[in-house]
């Protein structure tokens, strides 16, 4: 991948945002459901754009989710998003369905659009009803445009726990156009996306078959944002989607188009970076934990691993307490569920070897403890069996995550 970046030139625009790819709007208001910051977000793009999304797989999805996907299936395009915080609209029947379709409705008459160009999304509390005046009144107040504090005003209005707004941008050549790919995310809590309130809205301007971005934002999804977690919660809110509505020009995209492999790194770029900003953010989160596997028999064992290792919770607290228990990381690798050979494992934290060839090695624990408490720990696992590779991201587990969700609703 790193060759590929190299000859595909994918550079990240310093500053971007989401309303940095060519025909893009954005904004926030706050309507009430919140008692200070804004909890409405619109995004529109000029014209309908190729779009698609990959969701929770939480059995119990929200009422949005399934208003998205109607949309996407019957018109296989979108135009705008509508978001609100402070409430899910989860687990909350056929009122809370319809509650959903009316955020649409309401969106398509402020738009003046049709309203199966329109999807929704909700996060917040779950259980509880929509206040749908407060709703109502938001959606017809709210302004947008292309300034960076249109786009703060949106990635405001999507946040709940998170401590900071999540946003990325990356730009590529594709045909001789300059292709703008930008990103916002929200996700703190409830994290280990099987696409946790974990939502993720990525804006392009490139020329793309449906069919193609849906492909694109599979492959990428499995590589990225389901490779974080934050608490081994995969909640009913999930989703991730991608609108690109064709404004840089560009031939359009499918899989042989001579360009394909440069836009999947620009998705593949744009995803990791916030995906990243999620996994730091975590609830009560002080660290930044990073998994690098190799030697797997595949990538997808790579993956697992990766995954298994960062969702530990005897390795996050371990980490959290910069004690270097590699013991906790290879139990993690033991119970990844995937073949390895018990007699080559190799484990690094940092650039400390702690086990080599499953062969514990002397290492200073005064120097291990300093790299334990920067604010970023990367962990590398050779399991020499294969060519497989993985990464996965993660945080520690303090105490103030326990703090933080045992009041949750008060």
């Amino acid at each position: 991948m790193e060759a590929l970046s190299e000859v595909s030139k994918v550079q990240k625009k310093m500053g971007g945002s989401i309303v940095s790819p060519k025909g893009f709007h954005a904004g926030g208001v706050h309507a009430g459901l919140r008692y200070s910051r804004k909890d409405v977000g619109l995004i529109y793009s000029d014209v309908p754009a190729s779009s698609a999304a990959v969701y929770t797989l939480n059995q119990f999805q929200a009422a949005p989710l399934k208003v998205t996907q109607q949309s996407l299936h019957e018109a296989g395009k979108l135009q705008a998003v509508i978001v609100n915080s402070a409430c899910a609209n989860a687990c909350t029947g056929e009122r809370g369905l319809q509650d959903a379709y009316s955020m649409r409705m309401l969106t398509a008459k402020k738009l003046q659009i049709e309203e199966t160009l329109i999807a929704v999304a909700s996060t917040g509390v779950i259980g509880e009803y929509l206040q749908m005046d407060r709703i109502a009144a938001g959606i017809a107040e709210i302004e947008f445009g292309q300034s960076t504090d249109d786009a703060e005003g949106f990635q405001t209005a999507i946040l709940t726990t998170d401590t900071c707004m999540k946003s990325s941008c990356f730009t590529a050549s594709i045909d001789g156009k300059t292709v703008t790919m930008g990103g916002a995310a929200k996700g703190s809590g409830m994290i280990h996306p099987n696409m946790a309130t974990m939502l993720g809205f990525i804006t392009c301007d490139a020329s793309i078959s449906t069919v193609a971005l849906k492909k694109a934002l599979k492959e990428v999804t499995n590589r990225s944002f389901n490779q974080i977690t934050v608490d081994g919660d995969t909640s009913t809110n999930d989703m991730v989607l991608v609108m690109s509505n064709g404004e840089a020009g560009n031939e359009e995209l499918h899989e042989n188009h001579k360009d394909w492999d440069i836009f999947v790194e620009l998705l593949t770029k744009t995803s990791e970076d916030l995906a990243k900003q999620i996994a730091r953010d975590g609830e009560g989160a002080t660290k930044l934990i990073e998994v690098n596997v190799k030697g797997a028999l595949t990538n997808e064992d790579a993956n697992k691993v990766a995954k298994q290792i960062v969702g530990s919770n005897l390795v996050k607290t371990a980490i959290f307490g910069s004690d270097a228990n590699w013991g906790r990381i290879i139990c993690a690798v033991g119970q990844a569920g995937v073949e390895v050979n018990v007699d080559t494992v190799t484990i690094q934290l940092g650039e400390t070897t702690m086990l080599l060839n499953s062969v514990p090695q002397v290492f200073s624990e005064e120097d291990a403890k300093k790299y334990l408490e920067s604010d970023t720990i990367q962990i590398f696992v050779d399991l020499q069996y294969g060519n497989g590779v993985g990464k996965a991201w993660g945080c520690d587990l303090s105490y103030d995550y326990v703090k933080i969700n045992a009041s949750y609703r008060t």
